[in-house]
């Protein structure tokens, strides 16, 4: 998508992938691209490589969803970071897993964790995501110690991206999954978009109206810059093909 790497998985494929890594002992992750990330990505070439190493970069954001519809004949389906997580959440409970919770305050994960396991999931550990770089290597050890066999990380990024690829995977942590904000959704303590604002594509605004001063900047140059570039990439593509119908004409004649 624009260069940056993007999964054209459903739902359905993401979780068997994922599953069948965990069932296979093989550490993975998985991060989420939307018109965010993907800019971040085009900016900066270490996030880039990030995105690139992941073993799942899926698309989170209707507008990379709905832009790579216009781009390729093969455009994916969007996984959400928070309907991964609760796909996931319901494997877990099916099959015993241990899940891991790292991230958000303190008061928020363990609210998480205490909702979890009153719902069935073996939540076998969490910790909130305020630690510094020289206590990550702790705080992989005590994952490991748990034998958690799915890891749910709500950070935000780069943080999140940096943590799964140069340091959660690399030790041996089971499958990791970058959620962001979704513990304080599943928490109960945010809302999410209504249904049908999340269908057509909307719920970056319901978002935006819950925190307008952290948002709006984003949404104003981010999303403004993503439609451009789509634009550009879509006109190139088709003169490009009506080039190459040209060509093709003119051989024939």
């Amino acid at each position: 998508m624009l260069g940056v790497p993007l999964d054209a998985f459903t739902m359905e494929e993401t979780v068997e992938r994922i599953v069948r890594q965990v069932e296979d002992g093989r550490p993975g992750c998985h991060l989420s691209v939307n018109a965010a990330t993907l800019i971040r990505a085009l900016d900066d070439p270490t996030y880039f490589h990030w995105l690139e190493q992941a073993d799942i970069a899926g698309a989170d954001g209707q507008s990379v969803v709905w832009a790579a519809a216009l781009l390729s004949e093969h455009g994916p389906q969007r996984v959400t970071g928070i309907d991964l997580m609760e796909q996931l959440l319901a494997v877990a409970r099916a099959r015993d897993w241990g899940v891991y919770l790292l991230g958000a305050r303190p008061s928020v994960v363990g609210r998480l964790a205490r909702r979890l396991e009153r719902s069935g999931v073996r939540v076998v550990g969490h910790r909130d995501g305020y630690f510094g770089e020289d206590e990550a290597d702790t705080v992989l050890e005590e994952v490991r110690r748990v034998d958690a066999q799915l890891l749910f990380v709500g950070m935000p990024s780069p943080r999140k991206e940096r943590f799964l690829i140069e340091q959660a995977r690399p030790a041996g942590v089971p499958f990791s999954i970058g959620v962001g904000g979704s513990f304080d959704v599943l928490a109960g303590l945010v809302r999410r978009a209504p249904r049908w604002m999340r269908f057509h594509g909307l719920e970056w605004l319901f978002r935006l109206a819950q925190e307008p001063g952290r948002l709006w900047r984003r949404n104003l140059t981010t999303n403004t810059r993503f439609l451009v570039l789509v634009a550009r990439e879509f006109v190139r593509a088709r003169l490009a093909r009506r080039r190459a119908r040209a060509d093709r004409d003119s051989r024939a004649r």
